[in-house]
């Protein structure tokens, strides 16, 4: 299954990175029109665990760039993009859901 990223919430705070800010991740199955609501963790097990595609349309061209999981050096998990031809984030420059 692939969803697309359509908007994200962070929580406030001090963060060892602008990722691990992000508490929630909206998304999309554009192949059904099912939407929902995943934490970051949820996030990170569908990516990592389960075989699941998750993705950023970036602005510019259109193109799928993927989600993958990583672990900060504090043992946080999180999900960023795969850096593409863009100097744009593609992740942390969504909407807030």
């Amino acid at each position: 299954m692939a969803v697309k990223i359509t908007c994200i919430s962070k929580d406030s705070g001090n963060h060892e990175n602008p990722y691990t800010a992000i508490s929630n991740l909206g998304w999309v199955n554009e192949s059904t029109g099912k939407k929902g609501n995943s934490t970051r963790l949820e996030m990170y097990d569908f990516v990592e665990n389960k075989g699941g595609d998750a993705y950023v349309k970036d602005p510019y061209d259109g193109s799928k760039v993927y989600l993958v999981g990583a672990v900060s050096s504090k043992g946080t998990k999180y999900v960023k993009t795969v850096p593409n031809d863009t100097e744009a984030d593609n992740l942390l420059k969504l909407p807030e859901c």
